[in-house]
């Protein structure tokens, strides 16, 4: 019996393919379902394959990472985030981008640490997933109208606000970042599936297409995987909350106090 996401399936692995083949990869990796699945099919056909994952030592990322590279049998590498150096990646990340929103901050500060850690010219990433695969919280048991809203917001933060930084931070550091997910040929085939199929009814149903997806192509480990927003998964949040109280600020408070700072010496 064929599978009924084939060509969702083989499209995903044409736009890995296209994008590793033959070249040395990093990927920025939380463990998860998303990247899981983008660096086990890159192994077919990259040269060379490293995960990174961001986060402090303790954090659920960092845990979850160190076991799945294991299992998938990949090099990993854990780029250390603490109190000590936060505040000089944010500095950097502001000037580099001149990204001032302490959201977007909390969840592409990961992506900034790998891209300074990691040698390689090509960063493979899951972003896009919970946007088109229904990954987020907010997606549970919502009503169709709801639904499309929340879709159609999501896509257009990931487009307009998430994907030009990330292409920011890859230009300042000389890279490339590979999106699989947001390949037209794999949106494409997305926009083939009734969205009954894509709307989660539980926070376990969340991503259930690529979860099929992920087992079809043999990889039933990475398929099961559970992971946090990053900013959250990371500890990147709780780290950044702790000084700005040390200091009596907001987190939103502390964040605008480094950008002025930055900016007082010419973002």
């Amino acid at each position: 019996m064929s599978f009924r996401y084939g060509g969702l399936r083989d499209s995903i692995v044409a736009a890995i393919k296209k994008s590793t083949e033959g070249r040395d990869v990093g990927v920025a990796f939380s463990g998860g379902l998303d990247s899981g699945l983008a660096a086990a099919v890159a192994k077919e056909y990259a040269n060379s394959v490293i995960l990174y994952t961001c986060g402090t030592d303790t954090s659920h990322d960092v845990i979850m990472a160190r076991d799945l590279s294991e299992k998938i049998g990949l090099p990993w590498a854990h780029v250390r985030i603490s109190r000590d150096n936060v505040g000089s990646l944010i500095r950097e990340m502001m000037a580099a981008t001149g990204t001032r929103d302490p959201f977007t901050i909390s969840y592409e500060l990961q992506l900034f640490s790998v891209c300074k850690a990691s040698g390689e010219d090509v960063i493979l990433t899951g972003q896009g997933a919970d946007e088109y695969f229904m990954g987020c919280a907010k997606f549970v048991g919502c009503p169709y109208a709801d639904y499309e809203i929340f879709r159609k917001d999501s896509v257009k933060r990931l487009l307009d606000v998430s994907v030009p930084c990330e292409k920011k931070i890859a230009a300042h550091f000389g890279k490339s970042i590979a999106y699989p997910y947001l390949d037209e040929t794999v949106i494409a085939e997305i926009e083939k599936i009734d969205p009954a199929e894509l709307r989660p009814t539980d926070m376990d149903s969340r991503k259930a297409v690529l979860r099929e997806v992920a087992i079809d192509l043999g990889h039933p480990v990475i398929a099961e995987r559970k992971k946090k927003s990053s900013q959250y998964g990371s500890g990147t949040t709780d780290i950044i909350r702790a000084l700005a109280k040390s200091k009596g600020m907001m987190y939103n408070q502390y964040i605008a106090s480094i950008y002025d700072e930055v900016k007082g010496n010419g973002i």
